[in-house]
């Protein structure tokens, strides 16, 4: 019988709404983090790591070849809001827009260590710079006007 196999390693990273630092609290964030990577398990998207800080996350996944990016992103952001609502966060929101980026196998260790590291990194640059930085890096074209919708 033939398979279908893959390994589509993705970076996703995206802010609260205005990035606002709605995720305060290592408790929170802890929580808020787990709780992505219930949500993503449950959709065979299991995430090698997530972590940020109190305005935006990053994830490191791998996608199942029977998802999309758009439909991981609407469904992972949906639930979260609705459950961070439940935590006391009434008007939690995130930004509309993320950024997606592959992810090479010999990459998965530095990746893994940045988002590990992200409080340290945060102490020197800013998210918008930080997602930038991504956009250059992957060569990928952007409207200043609507990358921080």
């Amino acid at each position: 019988m033939p398979q279908s196999l893959s390994n589509l390693l993705t970076h996703l990273i995206f802010s609260t709404k205005n990035r606002e630092p709605l995720l305060v609290g290592k408790d929170l964030q802890q929580r808020t983090h787990s709780y992505l990577a219930t949500v993503l398990k449950d959709m065979q998207c299991p995430a090698l790591i997530v972590g940020g800080v109190a305005d935006h996350v990053h994830i490191l996944c791998q996608l199942a070849k029977t998802q999309s990016v758009s439909n991981i992103m609407e469904r992972i952001k949906a639930s979260s809001s609705k459950w961070l609502k439940t935590q006391g966060s009434c008007t939690f929101g995130w930004q509309r827009g993320y950024g997606a980026f592959s992810v090479s196998q010999s990459h998965v260790e530095s990746v893994t260590f940045y988002i590990e590291k992200q409080e340290e990194h945060h102490r020197t640059i800013t998210f918008e710079e930080e997602f930038r930085l991504f956009l250059k890096r992957y060569r990928v074209a952007y409207d200043e006007r609507y990358v921080w919708d």
